[in-house]
């Protein structure tokens, strides 16, 4: 006989706890306990019952499987980031910040799977917007004649019913999955409980019926993804939407793919017609430019299989206050003082007393290693005036020895310098035997941070240089 009880469940991580503490035991937040109701049934499989497990069947690795099918948009930077497109009976899970554009993207992608040259059926369901604010969207952005259902609901079971009375449609957007809920749960919409119920119940409809589901995620003031993790870990692949309010740009970014790479982005514009896809970001990047200034300085990096080139910005300037500022944006902080340290430990650079700003031009994070010889360069620019030369690539890892090392995809960084119009670049030494590409770019290996400094600087750094 089941009988009713309550547990406390993390409101971050999911975590069931018999009673209230002060800390999760599985991800060590504080006071993000909450009390919600459990029906529990008593035993677990017992031999008695008359239920009895099937067998399993099980194969070899050694086999041949059929390539998956795909649904493609024809939205370029979209179907990138999806793995070349959406595989039926998948779930993705897009979140972002509230504005970025997510609903807009996904009614642009919708309404391009519709009317495509493989066109299917697309149901867009709101729980957030009535269906005239749908289309009020819809018409701003030239997509009132496309043939997308739309409907707003909230309650799963309604939404499961009508997807079960009507043809399999080919795409479903969720339009957010925090707003649904369950009417067996006493929580509210939002909760865990809620959440992972209503995504359970919406991922197996789409596993039984075919269909590609795609569900919208709020995000919290940490920036990820709000819900238990599990919400995560249910999806077959996890798309995060980035960009600053005010930047006309926006990544889309792949962090869990089953079908698909990973870290891959897709590179957007908004505007006033809604998203447009960039073909050639690394150009958008660098397009506003002054030519040979102090303090800038052209990384060339990798985001997932593309590779793109930004330009990194610092300023040095002399400080009023005891504890001078660091103030990074689009980098990481803790990397920029690892990077400061080097300079001052290893070559001299007397930059502990100085205010520090860096800046990666356009609003994309980087969060690549070999950012921090770029990010080196334009600190020794910022503090002794002397220019990185504006046809100049700069690529490579530190080390806290102050030495610099080799990464990655070395030659498709370079090719893409080339197609943009650069003539050298600085770089790593290459590692033994490593055979250069056919890259016509004058290469300058770098072997330890004291090069650059004198390099950059003009002269031979000292142990230690004292403030002027």
């Amino acid at each position: 006989m089941s009988r009713n009880k309550s547990h406390y469940v993390c409101q971050l991580c999911g975590t069931s706890h018999p009673k209230w503490a002060g800390r999760c035991e599985g991800c060590g937040e504080w006071n993000s306990l909450v009390e919600e109701a459990l029906v529990s049934t008593p035993g677990g499989l017992k031999k008695t019952s008359g239920a009895k497990g099937r067998t399993l069947e099980f194969q070899s690795l050694e086999g041949q499987s059929q390539p998956l099918p795909r649904r493609v948009s024809g939205i370029a930077e979209f179907d990138r980031v999806a793995g070349g497109g959406l595989v039926p009976g998948s779930a993705v899970l897009v979140g972002g910040d509230p504005g970025i554009g997510k609903s807009t993207l996904l009614l642009q992608a919708v309404a391009a799977l519709s009317t495509g040259g493989d066109a299917v059926s697309c149901l867009y369901i709101s729980g957030e917007e009535a269906i005239d604010q749908v289309r009020l969207r819809a018409r701003r952005l030239g997509l009132e004649k496309a043939p997308v259902g739309l409907a707003s609901a909230t309650s799963v079971r309604d939404i499961a019913a009508s997807l079960e009375s009507i043809e399999a449609p080919g795409v479903v957007v969720i339009d957010s999955i925090q707003t649904m809920f369950v009417d067996n749960l006493d929580s509210a919409p939002g909760t865990v409980a809620q959440v992972r119920a209503s995504a359970q119940a919406l991922i197996k409809l789409a596993k039984e019926r075919g269909f590609s589901l795609i569900l919208v995620g709020h995000v919290t003031k940490e920036g990820v993804i709000a819900g238990p993790k599990v919400l995560e870990h249910m999806v077959d692949a996890v798309l995060t939407f980035e960009g600053e309010r005010g930047h006309q740009f926006r990544i889309l970014r792949a962090t869990k793919n089953r079908f698909g790479a990973t870290d891959e982005i897709g590179v957007f514009e908004m505007t006033d017609r809604g998203l447009e896809e960039v073909a050639n970001p690394s150009a958008l990047f660098l397009a506003d430019r002054k030519g040979e200034v102090s303090g800038a300085a052209v990384f060339a990096g990798m985001e997932g299989t593309r590779p793109v080139l930004v330009e990194v910005q610092a300023l040095v300037s002399a400080s009023p206050m005891a504890t001078p500022r660091r103030a990074v944006v689009g980098w990481d902080s803790a990397r920029l003082s690892m990077v400061l340290a080097v300079l001052e430990a290893r070559c001299g650079l007397m930059l502990g007393g100085k205010e520090v700003y860096l800046n990666v031009a356009g609003g994309l994070k980087v969060s690549e290693p070999a950012c921090d010889l770029a990010v080196a360069a334009a600190l020794i620019s910022a503090a002794s005036d002397n220019p990185v030369p504006d046809d100049c690539v700069v690529f490579g890892e530190i080390g806290l020895s102050g030495e610099v090392r080799a990464v990655g995809q070395s030659e498709a960084r370079l090719k893409e310098a080339e197609k943009l119009g650069f003539t050298s670049a600085i770089l790593p030494a290459a590692r033994g035997r490593q055979a250069k590409g056919a890259s016509k770019l004058q290469r300058r290996e770098i072997g330890h941070l004291r090069d650059l400094v004198a390099l950059i600087a003009g002269r031979a750094p000292q142990r230690r240089l004292e403030e002027a």
